[in-house]
């Protein structure tokens, strides 16, 4: 029996995943409030799953409105051991064509008006951002997406914007020139709540569109990203079973970065002088490192 139970954080298109077994529905309250909707768990093999639509089914949740705290600590509530996201993501670069899958490595956080950490007056913490992505999980997702016939490329830097307009030709021209690879709305400040959890993250950033900045093709419509996303939603779908059939039979051993164990060099405050009503709401996420 293999100890990994993998969270699917779904994003646009992308609303419920395939041949699950003793499918179940969790209705999780976490001490930030509801997820974006009750997580689906389950099995393929002997590899827990658990699911969860970021928007909520029927995408009822703007990228900023998404309740990102809640959901990392629901997945972290229902044993997650590792977090997968997928995403859609518009290309900034002529190389990431529409139905491309980039396993992005590193994010640039260009998001203003949500919350991007557990931590904060009372009890401190700084986790290090260096290595956003967990390497092992994000080869694996990228193993998978290549093995259900995607086109993938290994690595990459994902601007996340705030949205919920996509950019400017002024935007999408810097972002150009700062070296970024595609552009979304969603995967921070999750990442980074990821890593406050101590969870290992990877993304799967699925392209729709070319961003605005390429002349030759029409600007950016809703109309044109729902085709494409439907082709990579099914794509999706079967990169997940490629993955949980991986991992049939695996022992999950730590992370190769130790993420696990990050948040013991993460914390600030002094013992003596943490906020108890703090510790108390932070023992969802970080039990382990709080020692309680």
């Amino acid at each position: 029996m293999t100890n990994w139970t993998l969270g699917i954080i779904g994003g646009s298109g992308l609303y419920a995943i395939d041949g699950l077994e003793d499918r179940q529905e969790l209705d999780i309250d976490t001490p930030w409030g509801k997820p974006s909707d009750r997580l689906v768990a389950g099995r393929i093999g002997d590899v827990r799953l658990v699911f969860l639509p970021r928007h909520g089914r029927g995408h009822r949740l703007a990228p900023t409105d998404v309740p990102y705290r809640a959901n990392i600590t629901a997945l972290k509530m229902a044993g997650c051991t590792d977090i997968l996201s997928i995403s859609a993501c518009g290309s900034l670069q002529e190389q990431y064509a529409p139905g491309d899958v980039v396993a992005a490595d590193q994010f640039i956080d260009r998001t203003f008006a949500r919350e991007k950490s557990f931590f904060g007056a009372g009890l401190v913490a700084h986790v290090s951002m260096a290595a956003p992505v967990c390497s092992r999980l994000s080869g694996l997702a990228a193993d998978a997406a290549e093995a259900a016939g995607g086109r993938v490329h290994r690595g990459g830097t994902y601007l996340a914007m705030e949205g919920p307009q996509f950019s400017s030709l002024a935007e999408s021209r810097l972002y150009r020139q700062w070296g970024c690879d595609v552009i979304g709305m969603t995967n921070m400040p999750e990442a980074k709540l990821a890593r406050e959890a101590e969870l290992p993250y990877a993304t799967l950033a699925m392209v729709t569109d070319y961003d605005c900045w390429r002349a030759e093709t029409e600007a950016v419509s809703v109309s044109n990203v729902l085709e494409i996303m439907a082709q990579n939603t099914a794509l999706a779908r079967r990169a997940i079973m490629h993955l949980a059939n991986a991992l049939n039979g695996t022992v999950r051993s730590g992370s190769p970065q130790g993420i696990e164990h990050c948040l013991d060099f993460a914390l600030i405050t002094a013992p003596e002088a943490r906020d108890p009503a703090m510790v108390i709401r932070l023992q969802a996420i970080a039990a382990r490192a709080l020692g309680v």
